[in-house]
């Protein structure tokens, strides 16, 4: 394993750290569960309009990212340390 292994495992520790950060920032989804669907629960507020410009939607971003980088540097690793 040359430099490009230790560069893609070192790639994987910084996404893997970065998506736990992340996803710890995120508040929970958890908005009443079964009472919410039984009563109606609207989501017709600023932030459900305005969705694309919350924290929340920077986060979501931002974990997706992390998790394509994260997914592409797996798949580096494993074929160049199989050669």
């Amino acid at each position: 394993m040359g430099a490009v292994g230790y560069i893609c495992g070192a790639l994987l520790i910084v996404a893997s750290l970065i998506i736990i950060l992340i996803v710890l920032a995120q508040d929970s989804k958890d908005q009443g569960g079964l009472s919410s669907a039984i009563g109606g629960g609207s989501n017709d507020s600023f932030f459900g309009r305005n969705s694309g410009r919350t924290k929340e939607a920077k986060l979501n971003r931002l974990t997706k990212i992390a998790t394509v980088i994260l997914f592409i540097a797996t798949l580096v690793t494993n074929i160049l340390t199989n050669v």
